[in-house]
């Protein structure tokens, strides 16, 4: 049996992980809720990070039910020799209408749904999807569950880019309704300190491990 990590008495360590790349991903293809598996690149973005973090000790392992994620996971699960367990409220936000379409795309077939997504009014619900208040409010209810449920301990969590950029206004008090611009890298590790309704980050978009995999550029407005 690994021995625990220190961590202090009241506060919940979550390594919190973006999904590896997909080919949707690459082609800058709005993923959502559809069921996308990783591509070769997100495969080997995996299996970097299991071995990123093999030295760690994880008291459980969680992920979005989504296959990108659920893929993700697998490695550093099996290294840990642990379960994934599955949770659904770390799902990407439902984009309705917009899945499987670039930006361009919803543009040229679509300008008020295409201006809709483009001004991220919290309330806004997508056609067929979800506002970015109610992304937030399961995100935030499951990411809060979870820490209260490991007090004390280390926790990795499985998620997408829709999630952590959540987390990250959380803890910077960004407004959701301002654009992005910070980074979201596939396979990154993210370092989540939580106590109680304190939450702090302790290390952003960590991809040493992904050295010498190819990588999508980061683009700030997906």
């Amino acid at each position: 049996m690994r021995p625990k990590e220190p961590v202090a008495r009241e506060e919940t360590k979550i390594c919190l992980i973006r999904h590896g790349e997909t080919a949707w991903n690459a082609e800058l293809r709005i993923q959502g809720q559809r069921d996308l598996p990783l591509n070769e690149t997100g495969l080997a973005q995996a299996e970097a990070l299991a071995a990123r973090l093999a030295s760690r000790c994880f008291a459980a392992i969680y992920s979005s039910d989504l296959s990108r994620a659920r893929r993700t996971a697998q490695p550093l699960a099996k290294r840990q020799g642990l379960p994934v367990r599955l949770e659904a409220e770390l799902r990407e936000r439902n984009f309705g209408c917009c899945e499987g379409r670039t930006r361009e795309e919803i543009q040229a077939s679509d300008a008020a749904v295409a201006e809709m997504l483009a001004a991220r009014r919290p309330d806004c619900v997508l056609p067929g999807g979800e506002s970015l208040r109610q992304h937030l409010d399961r995100v935030i209810a499951c990411l809060s569950r979870l820490a209260r449920r490991h007090v004390g301990q280390v926790i990795a969590v499985v998620s997408h880019g829709g999630v952590l950029d959540l987390v990250y206004r959380r803890v910077h008090g960004v407004p959701i309704e301002q654009p992005r611009d910070f980074p979201l890298p596939n396979a990154s590790i993210n370092w989540l300190a939580v106590c109680g309704e304190d939450w702090r980050l302790e290390s952003w978009g960590d991809v040493a491990h992904l050295s010498g995999i190819a990588q999508t550029p980061f683009v700030t407005r997906i």
